[in-house]
């Protein structure tokens, strides 16, 4: 493929990625807004986050079965069809319980779609230049917290919270005019010959280097997900943020991450996955552990924490998505992409409920209690990721 395709593709690739993760990120800094209008505690909303992730666990454990019999341009158009339909119905969502109803049916499309994003990149791009490809997908993160997130928190500050969910709608129906001109039919994996559906998975999860693989993934989100969807309401309550400074903590984590993304990308594929992922997955431990246990403090010195806390994620991340994209042979790649997206569906949706159980708000002053032993939960995850990715055995070249 030539240079220029595969830059407009990858380009196209992470818009779609960019629409994907704002959709899901954009619930979380609502929290604090969220909670008083409803009228609901901290585990009510975690259950907001949790209902996108379970029901996108679910489906993308359905669509492993059969994921790989299709042409992957024509599962991501009716993927992504799905997602922009869920993104209006949460921007119309009437109530507490219509807008769980809608974020589920929303992620029973998203979560497929991140599998076939990264399957249509391994199956397009050797593996010497993977991690630099899943870089430039991965940098759409940090476009979310840059633009997307920060403008939906000022248009719902501005408006209502339905207003960004109907911004990024009417985005997502653009988009899926550039999947058809721009993303290529790829049939390659058809010429192989395949097994019944969950025969398929069968074999895939009796595989115990693929079930170390999502052992690995499941232990990495629930590592940054037991504290995600709490940051922002917590530096509202406890920290001494205003709402309207919120978006200063994604803008700055954006920033940083969009130049750090495409590096720690070209330094996997310089100086091996597995060894950048150790060092940035260590390297979180330390901001894991800082920003749940900020008190009031400074906004320049919370803004320095959280910048190395987004840097420290997405570091990990790319190296990680590496590494799991290189335990499997093409033609069973889209079915295991799409039972790694379940488990890091599940993972999310587990990381927000343990959290959601432990952190409390108290009455007197509405602050959030015990955040700090959610911190080091998620460090424990981690330690234990980092152990069972020494673990794993790739397969070269693929």
């Amino acid at each position: 493929m030539e240079n220029k395709n595969e830059r407009l593709i990858l380009l196209t690739l992470a818009a779609l990625q960019f629409t994907n993760i704002v959709d899901f990120m954009i619930i979380m800094p609502l929290g604090d807004s969220l909670m008083k209008l409803f009228k609901i505690a901290p585990h009510q909303f975690s259950i907001i986050v949790s209902a996108y992730a379970v029901s996108a666990a679910i489906f993308s454990f359905i669509a492993a079965s059969i994921i790989d019999r299709f042409d992957r341009k024509k599962s991501l158009l009716t993927v992504y069809i799905g997602f922009t339909i869920g993104t209006f119905l949460c921007a119309f969502a009437p109530n507490y319980e219509m807008l769980i109803a809608a974020r589920a049916f929303t992620g029973a499309f998203g979560g497929s779609m991140g599998a076939l994003i990264f399957s249509i990149i391994a199956d397009l791009i050797p593996v010497e230049r993977r991690s630099s490809a899943l870089g430039v997908v991965m940098a759409s993160f940090s476009l979310a917290s840059i633009a997307g997130v920060p403008l939906g928190l000022i248009i719902a500050n501005k408006f209502s919270w339905h207003t960004p969910f109907i911004f990024l709608g009417i985005t997502s129906a653009l988009l899926l005019f550039a999947i058809v001109k721009v993303v290529p039919n790829i049939t390659s994996h058809l010429s192989k010959k395949l097994v019944s559906p969950f025969r398929g998975i069968y074999n895939l999860l009796k595989d115990r280097n693929l079930l170390l693989g999502l052992i690995f993934m499941l232990l990495l989100i629930l590592g940054q997900f037991t504290i995600i969807p709490f940051i922002a309401p917590y530096l509202v309550r406890n920290v001494g943020f205003t709402p309207n400074q919120v978006p200063l903590m994604y803008l700055v984590g954006g920033a940083v991450t969009m130049i750090s993304s495409p590096l720690v990308g070209k330094l996997a594929d310089k100086k091996g996955r597995r060894f950048v992922f150790y060092i940035f997955a260590l390297f979180s431990l330390i901001p894991l552990f800082i920003t749940t246990n900020l008190q009031v403090t400074p906004i320049y010195v919370v803004l320095t924490v959280t910048g190395f806390f987004f840097i420290s994620i997405t570091g990990r991340m790319i190296p990680a998505s590496t590494l799991i994209t290189s335990l499997v042979k093409p033609e069973n790649r889209g079915s295991f992409m799409s039972l790694n997206s379940a488990v890091q569906q599940i993972g999310a949706g587990l990381g927000s409920w343990i959290a959601g159980s432990i952190v409390i708000e108290s009455i007197a002053d509405h602050k959030l209690h015990n955040f700090n032993y959610v911190g080091y939960i998620a460090m424990g995850f981690t330690i234990l990721a980092i152990i069972i990715a020494s673990r794993l055995k790739l397969i070269e070249g693929k």
